[in-house]
């Protein structure tokens, strides 16, 4: 998720978990534990963009990592806040809940998240939240409005934050059962119009859980689409060749197998400009419930390396305008 929704979630839990004891400064805690995990942006600075892809979400989101980081950050905290009433178990307990709900809640992404680094590269990724979804994130946010600006005598605190997970918590909820929805109709529209395929995935179109970026690949391309939970007829697939012939041409072949390896195989190959382009389709189209044929978000640059510092959202709000958004507002509500 991003950077404002851990930071608000964190202190959220670090007041339901240690608000008692240790009052505001258990919203310290949350946040900066909470935050901890995103601490792989570090290697980007000495990391090509390729390897930084693999790196991010790496180790640092692993549960051996939370393992290892959480007893020795309860140490410090112990003895930095001595005396107190809060035990050293007890710290790595709220940092070790605060590090587990970030790298659960990144799963819940199309990126993927090394949760069982180093001893395996599977990258879990549900498809399930965008990666900034504000009607995920605003209930921890008034929340934690409310917690900062409130004393600590204030008998409802608790209150505040345990409701914003039981929101969050339903959102999610919505989300699979969106998600579910959309996968059985699309599946079954595919059964019907003899649509074979061997791999499936759906993503939420950006800042909501309504409209869904469809992937059905076969052996030589993908068909792909969008889908309401309110559409009622079937939906319009654009097929798009993979064109793996186009990769002869380039010399360094680590570079492409690391590509493959991030997008967890569901990528195409094509030409802008006359420069090969590695598309991830993981991160759906720029606009591409409006302009069915709409570039992929996540473009790098084969030829071009130097190109790419921005890959994952590159162009993810391109051409945003008052058209586009109202046409996403009817997309979602199931009008085309």
């Amino acid at each position: 998720m991003d950077s404002l929704t851990h930071i608000v979630l964190g202190a959220c839990i670090g007041e339901v978990v240690a608000g008692k004891q240790l009052g505001k400064k258990a919203m310290f805690w949350g946040i900066l534990t909470q935050s901890l995990p995103d601490i792989d942006f570090v290697a980007s600075f000495w990391m090509n963009p390729v390897n930084d892809l693999l790196a991010h979400r790496g180790f640092t989101h692993s549960f051996l990592f939370i393992a290892l980081v959480a007893p020795l950050l309860a140490l410090a905290a112990d003895r930095w806040h001595r005396p107190h009433y809060y035990s050293w178990r007890g710290f790595t307990g709220l940092f070790a809940l605060e590090m587990l709900v970030h790298v659960l809640l990144d799963a819940c992404n199309a990126y993927g998240t090394g949760w069982f680094e180093p001893f395996s590269h599977y990258r879990a990724s549900f498809h399930l939240l965008f990666v900034a979804d504000p009607l995920f994130s605003v209930w921890p946010f008034i929340a934690f409005m409310v917690l900062l600006f409130a004393r600590t005598t204030y008998k409802a605190r608790r209150k505040w934050a345990i409701s914003s997970f039981v929101l969050c918590t339903a959102y999610i909820v919505v989300s699979i059962i969106n998600k579910t929805s959309v996968d059985r109709a699309v599946k079954e529209m595919a059964r019907q119009e003899g649509v074979n395929y061997k791999r499936y995935f759906s993503t939420p179109t950006p800042l909501n859980n309504l409209l869904w970026f469809v992937v059905l690949e076969d052996d030589k391309g993908y068909y792909i689409g969008h889908r309401s939970v309110f559409d009622t007829d079937t939906a319009n697939l654009h097929y798009v060749l993979r064109r793996e012939d186009y990769l002869e041409p380039i010399e360094n072949k680590e570079d492409v197998h690391q590509l493959i390896r991030f997008s967890q195989g569901y990528y195409t190959i094509d030409k802008y400009d006359s420069t090969l382009v590695f598309n991830d389709l993981r991160f759906g189209q720029m606009l591409g419930w409006q302009d069915p044929k709409a570039h992929f978000v996540f473009h790098y640059y084969l030829q071009k390396p130097d190109e790419n510092s921005l890959v994952i959202q590159r162009g993810r709000f391109t051409n945003w305008d008052k058209k586009a958004i109202g046409y996403l507002l009817r997309r979602m509500r199931g009008f085309k």
